[in-house]
């Protein structure tokens, strides 16, 4: 499938397009763009979102700061390859997003990063160290799954699953209330988040994401978010942020607790009552907080 352009008021950024197996994946580069040069703030989502939820962090930065928002491959404004010509493991998005920033030779780079993407923005960050200045992560995890909840772990089942979610979109549509706690998306946000996930071949990724949450040692992607893990130290001496919307119940307090222990100096913010959409839930309190991690 070409790449899909998405009119939307509200997210009036054009995408541009960089090849990786697969196919086109599709990312948002606005703001100062020396390359070599400046500040760089690269945007990481997750399943079932797309650069659109970054876009207040675009409006923000984007008149001081590089800012790149990515799509992976299946989401957003990407190409949608089959099984058969990706993988839609986290290896894959890792080495995809691996190739964009060094295609784009971006340095200086703070990775803002949620969900899925947190996995794999450090991973991609440990494999780039050197171009990197700063993390912040939301609401994700980097290392093998401790639990799945339910609600996901009913989406994974035979026959029943993809049906869900790809044929009814159950996961995303899900997603837009379930995933707020303080409040709720108005109509034309949660269309929007929606807006690319409008068919069984749109919703490829989304499935896939779901699948891609290694259960057990014999699964693809364990071996990945094992090897993750492991090499977390290795950030260390880079100053973290980690914000958390404490009623998140896909990746609960223990998912923070876990990153704060690996890096005990991290600036740590939590939002009590603020849901696993913490950017969307509680959106001042998320950018004042990558605002002390840039003066960090």
């Amino acid at each position: 499938m070409p790449p899909r352009e998405i009119d939307l008021p509200s997210f009036p950024y054009p995408a541009k397009f960089h090849r990786v197996d697969g196919g086109e994946m599709a990312y948002v580069d606005v703001g100062p763009a020396a390359a070599g040069s400046g500040q760089t703030i690269l945007c990481v989502h997750g399943n079932p979102t797309w650069s659109y939820y970054y876009r207040r962090v675009i409006e923000r930065y984007s008149p001081s700061h590089r800012v790149v928002a990515v799509d992976h491959l299946g989401c957003g404004r990407s190409d949608r390859p089959s099984r058969r010509g990706f993988g839609y493991a986290m290896a894959d998005h890792v080495a995809n997003l691996v190739s964009l920033i060094e295609s784009l030779d971006l340095h200086n780079i703070t990775l803002v990063a949620h969900d899925w993407g947190g996995a794999i923005g450090t991973a991609a960050a440990i494999a780039t160290i050197d171009r990197i200045d700063r993390i912040m992560l939301l609401n994700t995890a980097a290392f093998p799954p401790p639990y799945i909840p339910r609600r996901i772990a009913v989406c994974r089942w035979p026959v029943v699953g993809p049906i869900a979610v790809r044929g009814f979109n159950a996961f995303a549509r899900a997603a837009v209330p379930m995933a707020m706690n303080r409040g709720k998306l108005s109509a034309d946000d949660a269309a929007a988040l929606l807006a690319p996930y409008d068919g069984w071949q749109n919703r490829i990724a989304i499935d896939s994401f779901v699948r891609d949450i290694p259960m057990h040692r014999s699964h693809r992607t364990y071996a990945t978010l094992s090897q993750l893990e492991t090499d977390l130290p290795r950030l260390k001496n880079k100053p973290i942020g980690l914000t958390w919307g404490m009623e998140d119940w896909c990746f609960r307090p223990e998912c923070l607790d876990r990153l704060a222990a690996v890096w005990p100096d991290a600036l740590v913010t939590r939002i009590e009552d603020a849901g696993h959409y913490v950017l969307e839930d509680a959106p001042e309190e998320v950018l004042d907080s990558i605002d002390r991690l840039l003066s960090a």
